[in-house]
């Protein structure tokens, strides 16, 4: 099986040293283009030498991956649809290009619409993913297992859930680092100084996610062992309430799916 990885950031990066990494595909197997322009595209094997390779060598692979900005999308199409096979998978990152943009500006069939997220980048990631009607069963196992290679992996039949994933994953991870900036602000405010606070907010956040992974238990019972009546958590839980801390995370979660309905319409 060969690859094929249009653009060469940071998704581009973390897909070929995942797939060589895992082991899933060989080194020899997966091929990077890179770009000045669309017009003039070179080859980038990783952990290996540069090669140049002509632009009508794109459909002798069999999966092609689209990690280029979505703005580059409709120029890219124009320059890799005469060489595209209605045989390859075209498995794209890009936020917010639909399958339907996707199969008429690529005049593809079978399409893979994904979205990571940036722990992806250390094989932690979380990806939901979509796939358009002549994708067969085959064919997604091997999609999931390639997307496994950096972390885990939600497969979605409705596609509208993508944007939906955008809002709540690949945004995610700011929310998480807003909240743990916020926290150790508190502990510096506190007496405590930035290194001290970034270590006891960061471990606190680990052993957290360990914790809540290694028991069957729900994040309210595991809020009510942490949270002793009449103790300090429970001060602190009123303060959340008080505030509607809970209503405003909804609501911005529900922003970013606003927006990420805006950017693919």
């Amino acid at each position: 099986m060969k690859v094929l990885i249009i653009g060469y950031g940071n998704m581009g990066k973390t897909y070929a040293n995942s797939f060589i990494g895992s082991r899933f595909i060989k080194p020899e197997d997966i091929h990077v283009l890179v770009r000045n322009d669309f017009s003039s595209i070179e080859t980038v094997i990783p952990k290996a030498n540069f090669a140049t390779v002509a632009t009508n060598k794109i459909g002798e692979f069999d999966i092609v991956i689209l990690a280029v900005k979505p703005q580059d999308f409709s120029v890219l199409a124009q320059t890799i649809k005469p060489f595209l096979k209605d045989s390859q998978i075209i498995f794209s990152v890009m936020a917010g290009i639909t399958l339907a943009t996707l199969t008429a500006q690529l005049s593809c069939s079978k399409i893979v619409r994904s979205m990571p997220n940036i722990p992806t980048q250390i094989g932690m990631g979380m990806t939901v993913f979509s796939a358009s009607a002549n994708v067969d069963r085959k064919e997604l196992f091997i999609i999931q297992n390639l997307i496994n290679t950096t972390g885990k992996s939600v497969y979605v039949e409705n596609e509208k859930l993508i944007d939906a994933a955008t809002a709540i994953s690949g945004s995610g991870p700011a929310y998480v680092f807003y909240f743990m900036q916020s926290m150790i602000k508190a502990a510096v405010d506190l007496g405590f100084n930035e290194s001290e606070a970034e270590l006891l907010v960061n471990q606190t956040f680990m052993g957290s996610v360990a914790i809540q992974n290694s028991y069957s238990l729900s994040n309210e019972e595991w809020i009510r062992k942490v949270a002793s009546k009449g103790g300090t958590t429970e001060r602190a839980l009123q303060v959340f309430e008080k505030g509607s801390l809970e209503k405003t995370i909804v609501e911005a979660v529900k922003a970013a799916n606003d927006r990420a309905l805006e950017l693919g319409a």
